[in-house]
């Protein structure tokens, strides 16, 4: 493990009232006392306390900046060493100058995700807490946080590390059954008994898996396409969810000629929405490629928003993105209810199939309130509320759960089939070993570099 003293700066760059030089390490106070001039040495203040003072140029004797300094003595720091916060003027030169002064002084400058990075080989936090840390930093609506912040509590560490010591325990009884079947006094590994520990471990996997989908659409947001014909109100309808204007509104057809995208958060979904270019035939080159991308955007889509003209017929090129939204997530919006109508609803409702379909009048701002309802229902169903549910939101561990689930299935298959036991131990031992990768305790080291890279610099 590197010892160094490392520091970065922790706050966005750009201008604001404060700014912050973060380090930790062992030489991070003496660093920071050769820098500062204050009323008192920080190497004999007291640990978890803030000081007033300057920082000197060694070099030159200047004043190099006005200053709060932070000590914060390990192990009880963010990364259990001791950690040292320069808080200085927000501004570019500003926070550049503080951080070059630290640098000239014997400090290295951090890697990407290095703070949290010590923090985990500290042993402060386990692997899947790390990963949260920027589940919690990129949160785009509450509920994402507050899924984040129930994992770096370890809601999710020690629901996994429950499981192992199920699985430890039940192996390691197999184990001495297997080495010391003379003994009288050890409790006989029945069959019962081993299908019965593994069908509580194999239903806690399927539970937490049953969470991954909306715990993915929490951390990644869901990716929800808007299609439709050109000039049936698809910017519209994306201003309407932004409450900005953020696409262009006219009543010229193929204005959109590319893919709009932008966060937007309803009833506590993140939704990645994209405005797409009208899906017509056309002979503008331009708005051709935009309709390519409109639907490859189409295929990716976790849901789709297909809008129609309430005052128009339902057309062939309609019908078609009818047939293209088939056994996929879609609503259907009738728009511009404030016009004529001419478009057959009925027709429409049996176009739709299997799909809620909504009225609006983006217009005159009528029928959004009832979108927003339809999409929360759809994918949460009000369960979200629900606070004692651990949420599984990471590819990462979404790819291990289900390989530790496989491994359980083949071991119930296994005990079933009456197999022996010690061939039993191996799926139990495969599953073991897979759910330690979540939290870090049997994982290969390129893996830890390649997650903490992920990392903004100060963090």
């Amino acid at each position: 493990m590197e010892l160094d003293t490392i520091a970065a700066i922790s706050t966005p760059m750009g201008e604001g009232a404060i700014a912050i030089v973060r380090m930790s390490g062992e030489e991070a106070i003496m660093i920071a006392d050769r820098l500062f001039k204050g009323n008192q040495l920080l190497s004999e203040v007291d640990t978890h306390t803030i000081h007033y003072g300057h920082l000197i140029d060694p070099e030159t004797g200047d004043t190099a900046e006005e200053v709060m300094v932070s000590v914060m003595r390990g192990p009880r720091t963010f990364t259990r060493e001791d950690v040292i916060e320069i808080n200085c003027h927000g501004g570019l030169v500003s926070v550049n100058r503080v951080l070059q002064l630290v640098l000239n002084e014997g400090a290295r400058l951090a890697e990407p995700g290095e703070f949290t990075k010590r923090a985990f080989l500290n042993g402060r936090i386990d692997l899947s807490q790390a990963e949260a840390v920027m589940d919690l930093i990129r949160a785009k609506t509450d509920r994402a946080m507050n899924v984040a912040l129930r994992q770096i509590e370890g809601r999710l560490s020690k629901l996994i590390q429950s499981l192992r010591q199920t699985l430890l325990e039940t192996l390691a009884h197999v184990e001495v059954n297997i080495d010391y079947p003379e003994y009288d006094d050890v409790e006989e590994m029945t069959n019962h008994l081993l299908l019965e520990k593994s069908k509580e471990v194999y239903e806690e996997l399927v539970k937490l898996l049953e969470t991954s989908k909306q715990g993915k659409i929490l951390r990644e947001g869901l990716s929800t396409v808007i299609i439709g014909r050109p000039n049936v109100g698809k910017s519209s309808l994306l201003n309407a969810l932004v409450h900005e204007n953020k696409a262009i509104v006219t009543d010229i057809p193929g204005t959109t000629r590319d893919v709009i995208e932008e966060y937007v958060n309803v009833k506590g979904v993140p939704l990645r929405l994209v405005d797409t270019a009208g899906i017509r035939e056309t002979e503008d080159i331009v708005e051709r490629i935009g309709v390519e991308r409109s639907r490859q955007r189409l295929k990716e889509a976790d849901l789709i928003l297909l809008v129609l003209n309430y005052n128009e017929q339902v057309s062939e090129e309609d019908e078609r993105l009818f047939e293209a939204v088939h056994g996929m997530d879609a609503i259907i919006l009738v728009n511009k209810t404030d016009l004529e109508q001419k478009i057959d609803l009925e027709k429409v409702k049996e176009l739709a199939r299997e799909h809620t379909v909504i009225t609006t009048s983006l217009l005159q701002e009528e029928g959004v309130n009832e979108l927003e309802d339809a999409i929360a229902s759809m994918f949460f169903s009000g369960n979200l509320e629900a606070g004692d549910l651990t949420y599984v939101s990471n590819s990462r561990h979404i790819a291990l759960l289900t390989q530790a689930k496989k491994a359980m299935e083949d071991a119930l298959v296994a005990i079933e089939s009456h197999m022996p036991v010690d061939m039993v131990q191996i799926d139990l031992t495969r599953s073991w070993e897979i759910l330690g990768e979540i939290i870090g305790e049997s994982v290969h080291e390129s893996l830890i570099d390649q997650l903490f890279s992920q990392f903004c610099l100060g963090k």
